[in-house]
């Protein structure tokens, strides 16, 4: 079955899109360390491994942590689709 984007996934979309060019400018710009945009990847991936145990419904959560796990393994954020 094919995917048909909604408001919502292109509203997320901008949003990853937007954020990782900031963090990519500010490392370049050296206003943050590499380091820096790593930690708070990882406090991003922590925060969301948590809240995924605590929710009745942990599947954002998780796909939230796999997203990010994308972005610091070097990989574009967006996950591609069947």
């Amino acid at each position: 079955m094919a995917h048909t984007a909604t408001i919502t996934d292109a509203e997320g979309l901008a949003a990853l899109g937007i954020c990782e060019s900031l963090l990519i400018a500010l490392t370049e710009q050296k206003i943050i360390t590499e380091k820096n945009a790593h930690d708070l990847l990882t406090d991003v991936v922590t925060t969301h491994s948590e809240a995924a145990t605590q929710s009745i419904a942990p599947e954002r959560h998780h796909a939230v942590v796999e997203i990010i796990t994308r972005i610091l393994s070097g990989k574009n954020g967006s996950v591609p689709r069947d």
